[in-house]
């Protein structure tokens, strides 16, 4: 069997665009993490079923995302070198990823913003992120930082909205500029100030408890509004993830191509549905190749065309998570 080594050169000599189609790299992955990681291997024995012939990914199984808060998940053994957690609300048990090296986790999240967005270099991040900036351990706070350090340029803000309203009306550098923030900051911001300049206005969903969950297209009318923008960008990502997804407007993500949505019957994860139809979001995210690439969401969502799908809410048996939470 491939060795853990070849298998992460492999996954870099995909993503630089070498002749490796995504489910051949998948099943590759699948089989080694079958064998290797611990919490999966005994999620399978659970379907008392023999996987070792898996040639497709939808014969792959899906491990709960929720097994995140209650297990170590590795494939292998290796020490980490930081653990995000995901952004619980209400006293919710976090999600826990651990992640063996931090240098991957910022060349991939700068590959899925460069790939979907442009150039990181090229923008100016002006990151509203109150609420997970008291998280030492939070993974959009890491990759915020990441992408002012990569562009040299950019800041957080808690609650100064003030502050961040002068800034924004001041800055007179030559990068684009992108209001990263939590869909209720933004917001609060929002009811507050009105700004008049070319931006780009990026929300990553989630109101944390602040008030009711609004319908995705209510709330990008009010920030469009309040911000003179034609569109509201959006970021999907999760802690149990390596990888981005991102819309450039109208709630419809683009996978990245290190990532894959696959759309299953509610009731029957094994029955994968076809476009347009709705049912419970799995992500195949090959970055994720030191724990584990396969997760069944709490999302419910859409797949399009053309790698694009959209969240539509959340699972009735899930926990509130403080990202991407928006109806549409």
């Amino acid at each position: 069997m491939i060795g853990k080594k070849d298998l992460e050169t492999k996954y870099i000599d995909y993503i630089k665009g070498a002749d490796i189609s995504f489910d051949e790299l998948a099943i590759e992955f699948f089989h080694y993490q079958s064998e290797n990681n611990k919490v999966y291997k005994e999620f399978l024995s659970l379907f008392k079923k023999d996987f070792s012939n898996v040639n497709a990914i939808e014969e792959i199984p899906f491990m709960p995302v929720s097994l995140f808060k209650k297990s170590v998940i590795k494939t292998g053994v290796w020490k980490e070198e930081i653990v995000f957690e995901s952004s619980s609300t209400s006293g919710n048990i976090p999600s826990r990823h651990f992640i063996r090296n931090l240098e991957v986790y910022r060349n991939n999240s700068v590959y899925c913003f460069n790939t979907l967005v442009g150039d990181i270099e090229n923008y100016c991040f002006f990151a509203l992120l109150p609420s997970y900036l008291e998280k030492s351990t939070s993974s959009l706070i890491y990759m915020a930082d990441h992408f002012m350090k990569t562009s040299n340029c950019g800041k957080f803000y808690k609650t100064d909205y003030h502050r961040l309203h002068d800034d924004l009306r001041l800055y007179s550098g030559d990068k684009k500029i992108i209001l990263l923030g939590v869909t209720y900051a933004l917001l609060e911001f929002a009811k507050m100030y009105s700004i008049d300049r070319e931006m780009i206005v990026m929300e990553t969903g989630g109101m944390k408890g602040r008030g009711p969950e609004l319908p995705r297209e209510l709330v990008h009318e009010k920030l469009m509004k309040s911000f003179n923008v034609q569109k509201v960008y959006s970021e999907y990502g999760m802690a149990e993830l390596m990888s981005q997804a991102y819309s450039t407007g109208d709630g419809i993500f683009t996978s990245p191509p290190s990532m894959k949505v696959l759309i299953s019957d509610i009731y029957d994860p094994f029955s994968f549905l076809n476009d347009g139809i709705q049912g419970k979001v799995n992500i195949i995210d090959l970055a994720n190749f030191d724990t584990c690439c396969f997760i069944a969401t709490d999302d419910l969502g859409v797949n399009m065309k053309k790698y694009r799908f959209k969240i539509l809410g959340r699972t009735d048996e899930s926990d509130v998570r403080g990202c991407n939470l928006l109806y549409v």
